[in-house]
């Protein structure tokens, strides 16, 4: 069980990652209303990156789109809420790792952002980001898809290369005895052989 230090450290590292990655993504889906809607797209880069402005009906890169309406409530906003407020709860109260926190924040705080424009704007997410070179392109997409995205890549390769090392040494650090403990037990040991 973390002490209350780590716990009160991983508590502020979890507001923050939250509050940046969701504001970061109203802010420019704000931006993107503002100054891309109805306008032609941008290009930069060489094309590489380009702004154009989308509004998707689905989920991740539209899918889901074609839903009856019923079937989107349930897949799109009630139960992404219910495994937002439980990831945050576990990241808030359970886990021990502060860098897995900050990768389990980013993928919730971009799943509430996208769920937000649902609710609020007839299920139609703000995208307004494309990458790629020539035709190899990403969907057209937004703050929080990157949240998401890079937060579950970065999760599932910190988990299986480093989490288990860091683990086996936290391990290791709460079974090793405190020198007090070892001063007992030396002591207890010389007045048995006596």
């Amino acid at each position: 069980m973390p002490t209350d230090s780590k716990r009160k450290k991983i508590i502020l590292v979890t507001i923050i990652t939250f509050v940046i990655n969701f504001g970061l993504d109203r802010l420019t889906k704000i931006l993107a209303v503002e100054f891309l809607k109805g306008h032609f797209p941008k290009s930069f880069l060489g094309g590489i990156f380009k702004l154009i402005y989308a509004e998707n009906t689905g989920a991740f890169l539209s899918m889901g789109a074609n839903f009856p309406i019923v079937l989107k409530y349930i897949l799109l906003a009630i139960i992404p809420i219910l495994v937002c407020f439980a990831g945050l709860y576990w990241c808030l109260f359970k886990e021990k790792d502060t860098f897995r926190c900050i990768l389990f924040t980013s993928v919730i705080a971009g799943g509430l952002g996208n769920l937000l424009d649902r609710l609020f704007n007839n299920f139609c997410v703000i995208d307004f980001m494309n990458f790629g070179i020539g035709n190899l392109r990403t969907g057209i997409l937004n703050v929080a898809d990157l949240s998401i995205t890079f937060g579950v890549i970065i999760f599932i390769i910190y988990d299986l290369f480093f989490a288990k090392d860091k683990l086996l040494s936290d391990k290791k650090v709460e079974e090793k005895p405190s020198e007090t403990e070892e001063k007992t037990e030396t002591v207890d040991s010389t007045d048995s052989d006596n």
